[in-house]
């Protein structure tokens, strides 16, 4: 099977199973393009999520766009894409048919409430995925030695400001970007 065959296939399966979201999709999409294809290495994900959250739009279909353009050019681009939109939008559309004739019914906001906690635990997942690379980039064998200290006290402020000060998001990404560069060009690590 060729590669963007794979890939179309690949965000087919994100398309489907990525309950909550687009942070809920990261996981799916490192599962299918780093773990089970090894098409990246997780750095090179993690880079590419990176830009994917910093640029407008959602996530999962900006993942979708970045890992088919750094895969398969442009066809990549319109196949991952394709194959992370197309479940949804069916999905999407059958289950609004449904939701609007029949949402009064009990069971269905049973259902919804049900889902709620895996929804949580998915993007909880990603971001424990995306933390430990940061401090770890080497994994955890190294023990404490191996932490990034830098990353870990960035992660460790923005996490002050945004819980205290309810700093906004993004005026915190862009200060911790500012930080951490001046922080690793005072340490020399660049």
């Amino acid at each position: 099977m060729s590669m963007l065959m794979q890939l179309f296939l690949s965000f087919i399966q994100v398309g489907l199973f990525s309950v909550g979201g687009g942070y809920a999709a990261i996981p799916l999409i490192q599962n299918q393009v780093v773990d089970v294809h090894g098409l990246m290495t997780l750095a090179e994900f993690t880079d590419l999520i990176t830009i994917a959250e910093m640029t407008p739009g959602p996530i999962s279909i900006n993942s979708a766009t970045f890992v088919g353009m750094r895969l398969g050019g442009v066809p990549g681009v319109l196949l991952c894409t394709l194959g992370c939109i197309l479940p949804s939008f069916f999905i999407c559309l059958t289950l609004a048919f449904f939701y609007y004739k029949y949402r009064s019914v009990q069971g269905v906001q049973t259902v919804l409430s049900a889902l709620r906690p895996a929804v949580v635990a998915l993007i909880a997942s990603a971001g424990l995925s995306i933390l430990l690379l940061a401090l770890f980039p080497n994994g955890l064998a190294q023990g404490v030695e191996g932490i990034h200290l830098v990353e870990g006290a960035l992660f460790v402020g923005a996490l002050f400001l945004l819980r205290r000060f309810k700093l906004s998001a993004i005026a915190t990404i862009f200060g911790s970007g500012v930080v951490g560069t001046v922080a690793y060009l005072l340490l020399g690590l660049v």
